[in-house]
């Protein structure tokens, strides 16, 4: 069985864009509901399905999207976590559908969740799984958040830009300070004196 859990949920590496709050189920009907306002003794639901409105009552069985989780034969796992693995893998589409047979439904799911507990996790569990999931995507609850990625690309790309200018300031720099080497002087060369004869060097 699907149980609440109130352990703090832990965001995948690439964590999608979920707008989960007061999504609720309710035991013993199908689909999920918004709440879309609380009275004294009940609260007033909006159908994700029909769009129909109606109040649920304390006495019913009513479980958050965000409090729910899946046994497996570690530590139990939210099932946000679980969406967040089925957008990866669908690539921010639908997923298949719930009705399909059992063997496509749990070979799918395995993909998914490969550790769940196959004793405790019915088949009824396993399509809930789905119908809520492609039910939340319909609904723009489940989407792809891709502006993180979009401003990571822009980071690159200015900081190859700057590098670049970096890059060019410094062969310019380079350039200037790169002065030709002064020539040597050449060491001053002493003339001869000139001989100065003196007197006639006859008759010596």
């Amino acid at each position: 069985m699907i149980e609440p859990n109130r352990k703090e949920f832990l965001i995948l590496g690439k964590i999608k864009q979920m707008d989960l709050q007061g999504i609720i189920s309710i035991s013993g009907r199908p689909g999920l509901f918004k709440i879309v306002t609380q009275g004294k003794s009940n609260v007033i639901v909006e159908s994700l399905i029909d769009k129909k409105r109606f109040p649920a009552f304390a006495s019913e069985k009513i479980s958050s999207i965000e409090d729910i989780s899946i046994f497996t034969y570690e530590e139990d796992v939210k099932l946000t976590d679980v969406f967040s693995t089925l957008l990866s893998q669908n690539e921010g589409k639908e997923s298949i559908n719930h009705k399909v047979e059992e063997s496509v439904l749990r070979s799918t799911f395995t993909s998914v969740l490969s550790n769940y507990d196959i004793d405790r996790v019915y088949l009824s569990d396993i399509r809930k799984v789905f119908q809520w999931y492609n039910l939340l995507l319909k609904e723009g609850l489940l989407k792809l958040e891709v502006i993180e990625e979009a401003e990571s690309a822009s980071e690159v790309k200015i900081e190859k830009e700057t590098k670049k200018v970096k890059t060019e300031a410094v062969k310019k720099t380079t350039k200037k300070v790169a002065t030709k080497e002064p020539k040597l002087s050449k060491p001053a060369v002493s003339k001869k004196a000139p001989v100065v004869k003196t007197g006639s060097s006859r008759g010596k």
